[in-house]
């Protein structure tokens, strides 16, 4: 009796430290996942676009397509990847976040820059103008463009949590970013899945709506909808700027170049030191997110003409060329 209560006893013991595990992979999860907000926003805010034009039977089965794509990316190619240089290469870390700042500031700014007619984005490649006279074939092109897309935003995403997990064992490592893999996916493109129905909901209430009151809510929900899509779009080039523009700042500030960020910190307890004492801390915040977003937009658009008339044009090259040789 007393061997069976000692057993009991170790099963507890077991089952505490896993709890306690389990909390630690969750905190630390939430954490690092809150880091990655701008490249999480803007994966929900571009990914509806790849959607668009197709039948409304199509848009669920397209988005289930993506996301199995991008737990893909996450899982099996970036998720050891980022093991191997925790474990190998810590050093590569900081230069490849900086690098993936670089690239958010790129795609902000060329956002920006497309919006005041000072860039054609993305939109001037040869596959423009194609005509949906093969739906299947175009839904395949679409899917696999999002998730080309997604596995750069993932790539970031990951770098990211990675770089806000605190040394720990490998584990412990890999549970994190499984489980930062697994959050991020499931709520960028369960949003995603509502955002492109919503609609159709609105529609659905506007015509079938028993009530008055039901009704006018599904005309304004659609109405709403396209004004939602272009804030949501607007709130993710901001976070893109923002987080890119802290990346590179904080960066530098590890490589010894830290002037800009001490002058951005300085600026920001001044502009706080304005307001009251009760929003101080959340005005300082802002001021800081504003001057690195602001950083991150001045060099976003200095690195335009690089991917515009360098990276972009080698990166179609290379592709174009696998899809003709297959």
């Amino acid at each position: 009796m007393s061997g069976l209560i000692a057993l009991l006893d170790d099963v507890a013991a077991i089952a505490k430290v896993a709890a306690a595990s389990i909390d630690d992979v969750i905190g630390q999860a939430s954490k690092a996942g809150a880091k990655a907000a701008g490249a999480v926003i803007d994966d929900a805010a571009v990914t509806p676009k790849y959607v668009h034009g197709f039948a409304a039977s199509r848009e669920l089965p397209i988005i289930w397509r993506i996301t199995k794509g991008s737990l893909r990316n996450k899982l099996v190619f970036l998720l050891p990847a980022g093991l191997v240089l925790s474990e190998f290469a810590p050093w590569a870390i900081s230069p490849l976040l900086m690098l993936g700042g670089c690239y958010l500031c790129f795609e902000g700014a060329e956002k920006v820059a497309h919006v005041v007619g000072l860039s054609h984005g993305h939109e001037d490649h040869p596959g423009k103008a194609e005509q949906m006279d093969n739906p299947a074939a175009l839904e395949e092109k679409k899917a696999q463009g999002a998730i080309k897309t997604d596995f750069i935003l993932s790539a970031e995403i990951m770098t990211i949590a990675l770089s806000q997990i605190p040394e720990s064992n490998f584990w412990l490592e890999a549970a994190v970013l499984a489980t930062v893999a697994v959050m991020i996916t499931v709520a960028v493109y369960g949003s995603v899945a509502l955002i492109v129905k919503m609609d159709d909901l609105g529609l659905a209430m506007a015509n079938r709506g028993r009530l008055g009151l039901t009704q006018a809510f599904g005309r304004g929900l659609v109405k709403a909808m396209p004004g939602f899509l272009k804030l949501l779009t607007i709130v993710g080039t901001m976070a893109m700027l923002w987080v890119g523009g802290s990346i590179i700042i904080h960066g530098l500030k590890e490589m010894g170049f830290g002037m800009i960020g001490d002058w951005i910190h300085v600026a920001a307890v001044a502009v706080a030191q304005i307001v009251p004492a009760s929003i101080q801390g959340a005005t300082q915040w802002l001021a800081t997110a504003t001057m690195d977003g602001v950083f991150g937009l001045a060099l976003g658009l200095l690195l335009i003409p690089i991917g515009e008339k360098i990276i972009t044009p080698v990166w179609r090259a290379i592709f174009s060329r696998k899809v003709t040789a297959v």
